[in-house]
């Protein structure tokens, strides 16, 4: 595009053709009055013809960032959030804990009280300059963000934004943070080579190649091998090929609490969720990319078997408390470690007529597992459970490409996915409110695609819905909310009867600080944004529902299911 002759831009306004410049396309930006360069440098930026990624206006910083990291899961792109201030950087504190335990990439902005009381353009003006101030904000994101700074001079945009995104996309991945002073925005810089090329690129880590042949020795020579495998298999290269390994080896592979899909759930070396009795017999267990990958206390390990932790992070330095064992650790993205272990392990001895006993007894054991999930869900003679509703959705959705964001809602097994970026499951962090505005972010990132967001009834007030619900509309995301409510906190309540099964809690009537009753009219919220609702009560009307549900979607309105659901 042709720029007029001026070569100088606020630095408000070079913020934005910088990010362009590095792959961004979207800023999702909840303003405040730390904004005023801001806005005023995109119509500036904008009048000079700059290439900028596109502004979207989000009214709440939790939605902000759950749509950057929808948007990235999709993709693979990391995007650009920014907040105001102090109290907008503390809504989106969520959103950061959420994408820094998902290893997802992110340049997280916030504006910063002017330090200047008067004289300097872009002093204090409003009393909240003064009750805004902090100590220290990056305080607020600190632990979530693997690198922080703060803009000082308007000629620092450019270097400081290409060491943002290369320290955000660098094994592991993860958001950053830069805060944003508004004097220093009102100040003026060269944009001449604003659109260059980024002069820093990602630090991409490279599997070493000794651990990779001493994994696939040890998998070759392996009786009883496991995969543990909770966030996916890498690109849609290395996903298909850790399938087809899988089944040429016959190894089990396991998705305990699964947040991305590593393979397809019908596969028949797919075993469920359940690693208990493979765990105890492992003689060799390959824990792919996962945070916690099997209950201590509840699924005991075979104390002769060698244990592999592969992954970005493979012992996930970040957290204080992770002592699993790791016999062997192997670092990098599952995209190229995938493909190095497949590559070590051809032309390796091999048994074939153990290996071919062994996939048959791991398809059989697959197969039976997989037969109990669909019977036991098919089951609604005392009402509608989750299990059910996944079932009647993983009809309803065969033959879609489609995304399931699944937060405390429908759950892999009663649910079918096949394909890769089919399934996300709420990050470990456990920040509440994720699956509505991922969902709306992937959607906007790939608007042919099927987007359902299926969560409780907790978690989608959580997910400030009228805020979502506004962004839904505006934008034309058709998504599909399923809502199932059982008014209550089921996952606390499952906690203290897991903890305290015989308890004075378990055995009361009501069990306190769970109940959210009385349920609110859920349909009602949505309606307020033109989005088509409808409550379900019966078993029966489920699946026509969801099929009505995502017609509506695909005309680019948004639809939601409140879903009355068993507790638990």
């Amino acid at each position: 595009m042709a720029k007029d002759d001026g070569r100088n831009l606020s630095a408000g306004g070079a913020i934005f053709p910088r990010l362009k410049a590095l792959g961004v396309d979207y800023v999702f930006a909840n303003s405040g009055t730390d904004f005023p360069p801001i806005i005023e440098g995109l119509a500036e930026a904008a009048a000079k013809g700059e290439e900028m990624p596109q502004a979207l206006v989000i009214p709440h910083e939790h939605a902000a960032m759950g749509m950057a990291h929808g948007y990235y899961l999709v993709t693979g792109k990391s995007q650009a959030v920014m907040l105001h201030t102090n109290v907008g950087l503390a809504n989106g504190a969520i959103g950061a804990i959420n994408a820094a335990c998902e290893h997802v990439p992110m340049i997280l902005m916030s504006g910063k009280t002017p330090v200047t009381e008067d004289t300097r353009f872009g002093a204090r003006t409003v009393p909240i300059g003064w009750g805004q101030e902090m100590r220290d904000q990056a305080a607020l994101v600190r632990e979530s963000c693997k690198w922080e700074n703060e803009l000082s001079f308007p000629e620092q945009i450019a270097p400081l934004l290409d060491r943002a995104h290369a320290i955000a996309n660098s094994t592991p991945k993860g958001p950053v943070y830069m805060s944003l002073p508004r004097e220093v925005l009102c100040e003026t810089v060269d944009a001449g080579a604003i659109g260059a090329p980024a002069t820093m690129t990602p630090s991409v880590v490279g599997a070493n190649p000794q651990a990779i042949a001493t994994a696939a020795q040890w998998l070759a020579e392996a009786e009883r091998p496991l995969i543990i495998a909770e966030r996916g298999a890498g690109d849609a290269d290395s996903f298909a090929a850790f399938g087809k390994w899988a089944e040429d080896w016959g190894i089990p592979v396991c998705s305990w609490w699964a947040t991305h899909l590593a393979i397809p759930t019908d596969h028949p070396c797919h075993i469920g969720a359940d690693p208990t009795p493979w765990l105890a017999e492992a003689d060799v267990v390959v824990v792919l990319d996962c945070l916690a990958p099997w209950w201590p206390d509840k699924h005991p390990v075979n104390p002769e078997a060698r244990v592999i932790n592969m992954g970005p992070d493979p012992i996930f330095h970040r957290f204080p408390t992770r002592t699993f064992r790791s016999d062997l650790s192997i670092a990098g993205e599952n995209a190229d470690t995938i493909p190095a272990l497949i590559a070590a392990m051809e032309g390796l001895d091999r048994d074939e007529s153990a290996i071919a006993e062994r996939r048959a007894r791991v398809a059989m054991a697959a197969e039976e597992t997989r037969k109990q999930i669909a019977e036991a869900a098919a089951e609604c003679a005392k009402g509608i459970t989750k299990a059910y509703v996944s079932l009647q959705l993983s009809v309803a959705l065969e033959g879609r490409t489609s995304s399931v964001f699944s937060e405390l809602g429908c759950m892999l097994g009663p649910l079918e996915r096949r394909e890769r970026n089919s399934w996300f499951q709420e990050p470990h962090s456990g920040g509440l409110g994720w699956s509505f505005p991922a969902a709306l972010g992937a959607k906007l990132a790939d608007r042919d695609r099927t987007c359902v967001a299926t969560l409780g009834d907790g978690s989608y007030m959580f997910a400030n819905p009228t805020a979502c619900h506004q962004i839904a509309e505006a934008l034309e995301l058709g998504v599909v909310l399923i809502v199932l409510n059982n008014e209550e906190w089921g996952a606390v309540r499952n906690s203290v009867t897991g903890l305290y099964r015989d308890g004075y809690a378990a055995k009361a009537n009501r069990m306190p600080l769970t109940a959210l009753k009385p349920s609110p009219d859920f349909s009602k919220t949505a309606e307020a944004s033109r989005a088509w609702a409808k409550r379900i009560t019966d078993p029966a009307d489920v699946l026509p529902a969801i099929r009505e549900a995502l017609d509506v979607a695909d005309t680019g309105r948004t639809a939601l299911l409140d879903i009355a659901t068993l507790p638990g």
